[in-house]
């Protein structure tokens, strides 16, 4: 028997009090606060479960065994801890002191459904417009970052995204917990290390990013950016490597960006803001803002070009799609993503090939001749 189907069988009897919410496909989130308090997400609303463990010692042999297939344990010192179930579930673990109540799991659940873009157009996330012009910036290489709140459906969107990609790319995947599901063959997936009892060993994501560099990737393509590392994204989208690809937490695409820097700066090379701000711009051609709305329905909200830089070193950007009221079938209002009627920057950096390779997406809605 493989090591991890062993993993998974054993797992699978220590979640029994919650084992019928991962099998649920409804339900997206599981989150234990306590043994006798679970709570799940199904269809974006919170829901308190009967489910209980029988003590906190079962429970925490529970998520005990869980951090046992990562390598991890609840006896490291380490009291918050990423994790991930043998079918790719995220979990995160925070236990006491940081947890005052005790330990307390969340398992932000592996679609076993491979989402791709024009289900999420059923799901009304974005209009086939937006998917086009989505296409046609992935095979012009412009690099993109993906940005919204938790859960808003950031991944969902990159893993979509990532099937326009040309055939033959190489891309290098960077993770801090492996959960992207992206679409493509020649793919090498990285993941972070946290350092062992004595503090040895660890490798973050920075740490990977530089390995990356030397593996030949066509593409990087970072499952989220979160620290210091931003600032070697930045420089290796401003030296050959196009097309890559990130996700972020930031409220609207000018938060995207200011956030980005934000973090550069956690990297500890000064640069003055200046020339900081010139390289984030210079590097991010594209930012696509997820929103989760009340009732838990997730929407592309947002997409926007990055222009040069503005008068006093501001951040310049083109609403090329915005979520805007219209009239719907029923004589009703409705959000729709709409096009801006602002034309594109794609319209100078396709080649014919590229054009060739986009089509149908290239129409003259964008801009495009």
């Amino acid at each position: 028997m493989a090591m991890t189907e062993l993993f998974a069988r054993t797992i699978d009897h220590y979640l029994a009090p919650i084992r019928p919410y991962l099998s649920d496909s409804s339900v997206t989130e599981v989150m234990v606060n306590a043994p006798d308090e679970i709570y799940v997400e199904r269809e974006g609303q919170l829901v308190l479960t009967d489910a209980k463990f029988d003590d906190k010692e079962i429970y925490e042999a529970a998520v005990n065994n869980i951090l046992q297939f990562t390598g991890k344990s609840l006896a490291d010192e380490e009291t918050l801890i990423d994790a991930r179930l043998p079918d790719g579930s995220r979990v995160h673990v925070a236990k006491a002191p940081c947890a005052r109540h005790g330990t307390v799991m969340s398992i932000r659940k592996f679609s076993k459904m491979m989402l791709d873009i024009d289900w999420l157009i059923e799901l009304g996330s974005l209009t086939t417009e937006a998917r086009d012009y989505l296409k046609m910036a992935v095979i012009a290489e412009q690099n993109v970052l993906v940005a919204g709140g938790t859960s808003s459906g950031k991944t969902s969107l990159l893993n979509a995204m990532s099937a326009f990609i040309p055939s033959g790319e190489r891309l290098v995947v960077i993770e801090d917990s492996a959960e992207l599901q992206l679409q493509k063959e020649h793919l090498v997936s990285l993941e972070s290390k946290p350092a062992d009892t004595f503090g040895r060993g660890a490798v973050g994501v920075r740490e990977l990013f530089r390995s990356s560099l030397r593996l030949r990737p066509d593409r990087i393509i970072i499952g989220e950016v979160r620290g210091g590392e931003a600032l070697d994204m930045i420089q290796a989208m401003t030296s050959g490597h196009g097309g890559s690809m990130g996700t972020l937490h930031a409220n609207t695409p000018a938060d995207a960006l200011n956030r980005l820097e934000t973090m550069a700066l956690m990297s500890k090379v000064e640069l003055p803001l200046h020339a900081l701000r010139s390289q984030v711009s210079s590097a991010i051609d594209l930012v696509v803002q997820m929103s989760r709305q009340i009732g838990g329905r997730r929407l592309v909200t947002h997409i926007s070009e990055v222009l040069p830089l503005g008068d006093q070193s501001y951040y310049q950007l083109r609403d090329i799609f915005t979520l805007q009221q219209i009239d719907d079938d029923e004589g009703g209002k409705a959000m729709w993503l709409t096009w801006t009627g602002q034309p594109s920057v794609l319209a100078g950096r396709l080649d014919a090939d590229q054009q060739a390779q986009a089509a149908p997406a290239v129409r003259p809605i964008f801009g495009l001749d």
